[in-house]
């Protein structure tokens, strides 16, 4: 995709209506209309299936993916929480689970061990997250 010049970005941009643009999502949002869907399923070898579903029913991706990042996508999307809020139970920053699971770092030591405990017992990082700051130890 090539890349686009500042002018080129402001002449596009000054022709459209973001305001419209953006009602118009929450539009197709609530009548259940979506651009694609992603689906991350644990499968018993530990491995992680991720499906990428059109709006027409094809299937554009269908691929089974391995490797602590993919556990650890596959451990916040179950337990339902925000990357906030995964990140807060886990003791990190949103920003260091981000580069976790785009694969720009990897976990190391401690880090490590909770996430391959959070991967095997999911509920793991619920009870973290029910942690209040004063039940924790200090440092």
């Amino acid at each position: 995709m090539p890349k686009i010049l500042d002018k080129a970005l402001l002449a596009r941009d000054s022709k459209r209506d973001i305001g419209a643009e953006l009602l118009q999502s929450v539009r197709d949002l609530k009548a259940g209309r979506w651009g694609r869907k992603t689906t991350i399923e644990t499968l018993p070898s530990g491995s992680v299936r991720r499906r990428v579903e059109m709006p027409n029913g094809t299937v554009a991706k269908d691929e089974v993916l391995t490797g602590a990042r993919w556990a650890l996508v596959s451990a916040r999307s179950h337990s339902g929480l925000s990357q906030a809020d995964f990140a807060k139970a886990l003791g990190v920053s949103k920003r260091t689970l981000e580069n976790w699971e785009q694969g720009k770092a990897e976990p190391t030591g401690p880090a490590k061990v909770l996430l391959n405990l959070v991967a095997k017992y999911p509920d793991t990082v619920k009870r973290l997250a029910k942690i209040r700051p004063e039940d924790q130890i200090a440092a």
